[in-house]
């Protein structure tokens, strides 16, 4: 009977199992009044980078909103879902409200990182110094993300004042979801004080 060959000896290194890593988890903090496509894209792109997305809408009680923050919450539970379902492969996105520190969310919901979306020069010299302010103080890093070149001045402001002023809200159509526009006509048509203003300011 010939000799039986000796096995070599397992590498234990190749064959130990590998720790998990912990899930790179990205809060997306923003007021949303109202969510823009501007925002969904910043959030399309965050699922590739991370392995979970939190959009924070915040609330401050002493500043006014044309939407309050459950109508915000609505609207972007509603428009995250069609973008998962879209694409259900990719990381999950949660929508929390919030208020006070954005700092303070973040550590709740386990997120080393903030992600911001960027149209422009202007923006980036204000977000940069919130990101190191946020680095320096919380030790929470931020991730940017630039805007496609269609929401380059595509803003939650200059949605406000078209509503106000303009007679035929269809022009919003490449700035916002159908669902928003929606929302934004009744908000008109109910006579929200935020628009009134607009309307004097430009009288």
């Amino acid at each position: 009977m010939p000799p039986r060959r000796r096995r070599a000896p397992r590498d234990r290194a190749a064959t130990a199992p590998k720790p998990l890593s912990a899930p790179h988890v990205a809060v997306y903090p923003g007021s949303f009044d109202p969510v823009t496509y501007g925002h969904l894209d910043v959030i399309k792109r965050g699922r590739r980078l991370f392995d979970r997305i939190v959009v924070g809408v915040g609330y401050n009680p002493s500043k006014q909103t044309l939407f309050s923050a459950e109508e915000r919450i609505d609207m972007l539970t509603r428009l995250v879902a069609e973008i998962v379902r879209d694409e259900p492969g990719l990381a999950p996105v949660e929508v929390h409200r919030f208020d006070g520190l954005t700092v303070d969310f973040a550590r709740a919901e386990g997120a080393a990182v903030l992600l911001r979306g960027i149209r422009n020069l202007s923006d980036l010299q204000y977000e940069v110094q919130q990101a190191v302010t946020n680095r320096e103080v919380a030790g929470l890093e931020t991730a940017f993300v630039v805007a496609g070149q269609s929401f380059a001045y595509t803003s939650s402001t200059l949605i406000k004042q078209i509503t106000a002023l303009g007679k035929d809200l269809s022009v919003l159509s490449s700035m916002c979801p159908p669902l928003v526009i929606e929302r934004l006509k009744k908000k008109k048509l109910g006579g929200h004080a935020i628009l009134k203003a607009l309307e004097r300011d430009d009288a």
